[in-house]
């Protein structure tokens, strides 16, 4: 049984209440019958489709996230090698790599928002997702943008891409996607399957303790950070699990780091606290 609300408003108040510093992330969706977004989940995103783009509505704890999480896929980048030094202080930094976004439609990347970010880097985006109203979507908004032939979306789920896209890709990101999945294992191993040995995975998600369903439900929930119903605590995952299963995958973890929203600022930040909503870098072994 769950603690009573009060006990977990508590402990949430006194973790929220830490110093934060600064953030950023990546993502993608659905992979097969088995390790999908839930249909009543399907339904739920696409009938809050149209509000993603407004940056003040609904999303907007969406679209302040890419402050952050950009430069964290950027920096990790950097960090491993894949980017050129003499490319570290353009406006393209991530030229010639080629990143999968995964749940492209479907998650804190809603609507493509992750993906135009990354494909103005300089990289080549992919950003695929099951849901064709959500690619929609996400291809509608990009042709209005005459900088982004970079950029390309799919329809269709990561275990058959997996099939056809092996080793292909410098990075795969995973922003907002992996609570929202039954089979995690089975989905991490497509995405994984899709990395160039010695390439990154970036993942941002929620882990599953007291203090996530105390903020990251109730809290963002009965103050209208987030539409109603965006999460449930059961498919969270804690950091240690996480990184257990993409070391079954060969992926060696990183860096991880904690995330929090300041509603009042409309901002993110890094801290040390990962109880909530956290950052993990891997990479797959060469």
């Amino acid at each position: 049984m769950l603690p009573a609300f009060s006990s977990r408003f508590r402990l949430f108040k006194k973790y929220y209440s830490n110093r934060y510093e600064n953030i950023i992330i990546t993502n993608y969706l659905n992979c097969s019958t088995n390790t999908s977004i839930d249909k009543d989940e399907e339904v739920y995103f696409k009938k809050h489709s149209t509000e993603w783009w407004n940056k003040m509505g609904d999303m907007k704890p969406l679209h302040s996230m890419n402050k952050v999480r950009v430069p964290f896929i950027r920096n990790g980048l950097i960090n491993t090698g894949l980017v050129q030094k003499d490319n570290f202080n353009n406006a393209t930094p991530l030229k010639d790599l080629f990143i999968l976004d995964v749940g492209c439609g479907v998650n804190f990347a809603i609507g493509g928002i992750l993906s135009e970010a990354m494909a103005r880097l300089g990289a080549n985006v992919t950003g695929i997702d099951d849901t064709k109203d959500l690619i929609e979507i996400a291809t509608s908004h990009a042709a209005l943008k005459s900088d982004l032939n970079n950029l390309q979306y799919i329809k269709g789920t990561i275990a058959d891409h997996a099939q056809q896209s092996s080793n292909k890709y410098d990075a795969v990101v995973l922003s907002e996607v992996i609570e929202h999945i039954k089979e995690k294992d089975k989905f991490l191993e497509a995405c994984v399957n899709c990395i160039k040995p010695g390439g990154s995975i970036f993942i941002t998600t929620i882990s599953k303790t007291n203090i996530s369903w105390a903020g990251a439900i109730v809290f963002a929930e009965q103050f209208k950070l987030i539409p109603s119903g965006t999460h449930q605590w059961d498919k969270f995952i804690l950091t240690h699990h996480l990184q257990r299963l993409l070391e079954d995958y060969n992926c060696r973890t990183c860096l991880i780091h904690g995330l929090a929203y300041n509603p009042l600022m409309n901002s993110w930040h890094w801290t040390k606290n990962t109880m909530i909503n956290y950052a993990l870098h891997a990479v797959k072994d060469v």
